[in-house]
């Protein structure tokens, strides 16, 4: 049975360019340090997905609409699909000096951000600079080597789900609880300090709002421990000091 609109399902993926093959984006480990991408800082776990939501790539999207539980497929993106195809008109010349302090150090390939838009450099010479604004991939087919794990069928599940595309920290240190209509969120200890937590936080009871007809409160715990102190090592009393003879 098919995925309808709105499936929350996991889905484990490795994505590269068609014609270099080049990997950009995986969420296995072992493909990231296999294809010289590896983030320490990322947690490589399944994507949480809703099908035909525009979480993804249209393509991919609409493959995913298609497939079912344990499907093992790869799945190509045309550019019209994908990032779009190439655009001659925003491929543009500009003044070098209009980079500032940071015209000497630009090399071809670089990426750069002129007038709120983000490029890459393609070519400098004669006092100017070339850089095209299509997005990197741009005209290019896209090939996801995909494995669709399950679908988030209970509530919990979806709870779990939501909070983990959220908090990219280990399962085990996610806690909530539903209590009928309402459900209970512990905010992970390693989260306190991150930015935008009220932002995410609002994210989090929106996305539990849709997914999780049911429940209409959503409560964020916060919790603080007291550190542990470490306890004061005894000191052994002094030895006294033998007393040296007194010569005459």
């Amino acid at each position: 049975m098919t995925f309808q609109k709105g499936t929350l399902i996991l889905v484990d993926y490795t994505a590269k360019v068609k014609d270099s093959n080049e990997v950009f984006e995986t969420t296995r480990e072992s493909d990231a340090k296999s294809s010289s991408i590896h983030d320490a800082n990322v947690k490589y776990q399944p994507r949480l997905i809703s099908v035909g939501e525009s979480w993804v790539l249209k393509g991919l999207d609409d493959a995913l609409a298609n497939t079912k539980t344990g499907d093992k497929l790869s799945i190509e993106v045309p550019p019209e699909k994908g990032f779009g195809v190439r655009d001659t008109s925003k491929v543009r010349m500009i003044p070098l000096r209009k980079l500032g302090e940071d015209a000497e150090k630009v090399t071809v390939g670089d990426t750069i951000e002129i007038d709120e838009r983000t490029g890459i450099v393609r070519f400098i010479g004669s006092g100017r600079v070339q850089v095209d604004f299509n997005h990197r991939f741009a005209g290019k087919t896209i090939v996801y080597d995909l494995n669709v794990i399950k679908s988030l069928d209970t509530d919990q599940d979806k709870v779990l789900g939501l909070l983990k595309r959220r908090f990219p920290i280990e399962e085990s240190k996610l806690a909530f609880e539903i209590k009928g209509t309402a459900v209970d969120v512990t905010i992970p200890e390693e989260a306190m300090m991150m930015e935008g937590l009220q932002i995410v936080k609002r994210a989090i009871a929106n996305e539990i709002f849709k997914f999780v007809p049911k429940l209409d409160k959503v409560n964020f715990v916060d919790t603080y421990n007291k550190p542990k102190q470490d306890k004061p090592t005894e000191q052994k009393p002094a030895e006294p000091k033998p007393v040296q003879p007194k010569t005459a």
